[in-house]
């Protein structure tokens, strides 16, 4: 029988040996963007960071690699309101927060609640609606914390599956959370949601885990068999590879998107509400992709 003396040198050593084992390096996101705007189907349309509606950016500060996505609400074109200034601006603003270091690793949802919060304090009048997904890796913790409002979304894949989703907000079919800025008077007509309300999460990650931050354009159109068929031609961790796979799956989608007798996952969704729907969702698609990788200066 062990002495106490001797069962306490035993677990000192394995709590050591345990601790020798941990990960000390510093982790980094490879990513690249690539996407379509619905009304310009024979190629990119790419100004800045956006597609269309839609709206992208990829940020870096000492401690933390920052990802958002935001798609831009169609219907203000018909008051005569480019819903891509909204997107755009909320991205942008987003984006320049977290490079002069105004933000915590583990809040998504502050980067997101201090950059709508300045869109509303704006000098110059700015009308629209957006849904939001905001992906932030904790270089030092290897933690990825995530807020995500509306049907914009990421997908996290390790060795071929799905580990980690974020989850669909609607307040009805086809009607996600937003973000807006309504005319004034308007405040109780236009649908709004706070910052507040956006989904969060925080999960550990590890080096090759593969990290999918798309707008609804992608999801509506590819299931996640699909775009997991298209992430196994991810063979290698650089940026140019990143982008060629980025750029496939955005082409996929892109294509299913039109074609007429494809039961996509909207026409799904559609007949599930008791709507007689087929074929592809016509959208913006921004795809951002990014591999887990070591953090080198």
């Amino acid at each position: 029988m062990l002495s106490v003396l001797s069962y306490g040198r035993l677990v000192a050593r394995a709590v050591l040996g345990g601790l020798s084992q941990a990960d000390t390096r510093d982790y980094s996101l490879i990513s690249a963007s690539y996407g379509f705007g619905k009304d310009f189907r024979k190629g990119i349309l790419k100004k800045g960071m956006c597609y269309g509606d839609d709206a992208c950016f990829i940020a870096h500060n000492k401690n933390a690699d920052v990802l958002g996505v935001a798609d831009g609400v169609g219907g203000w074109r018909d008051y005569g309101v480019d819903p891509s200034q909204f997107s755009a601006t909320l991205m942008r603003t987003c984006e320049r927060l977290v490079k002069e270091g105004r933000f915590t690793p583990s809040s998504p949802v502050g980067i997101l609640t201090s950059g709508y919060f300045e869109l509303l304090q704006n000098k110059v009048p700015l009308l629209g609606s957006s849904t939001a997904c905001i992906v932030v890796l904790d270089r030092r913790s290897h933690r990825l914390h995530t807020c995500n409002l509306g049907d914009s979304g990421f997908l996290v894949v390790r060795g071929g599956e799905v580990v980690h989703r974020s989850d669909e907000q609607q307040h009805y079919f086809n009607t996600p959370f937003q973000l807006s800025i309504a005319p004034p008077g308007a405040e109780g007509v236009v649908l709004s949601d706070s910052p507040e309300a956006a989904d969060s999460s925080s999960f550990d990650v590890q080096l090759g885990d593969i990290i999918l931050t798309a707008t609804d354009g992608l999801f509506d159109n590819m299931p996640d068999y699909m775009i997991l068929q298209e992430l196994k031609k991810l063979k290698a961790t650089n940026y140019d590879s990143v982008l060629q796979t980025a750029q496939s799956i955005a082409k996929q989608a892109h294509d299913l998107a039109y074609d007429p007798n494809y039961m996509s996952p909207f026409a799904q969704f559609a007949c599930d509400n008791g709507l007689n729907v087929r074929g592809g969702k016509p959208d913006d698609i921004t795809v951002l992709l990014s591999v887990v990788a070591e953090y080198t200066d």
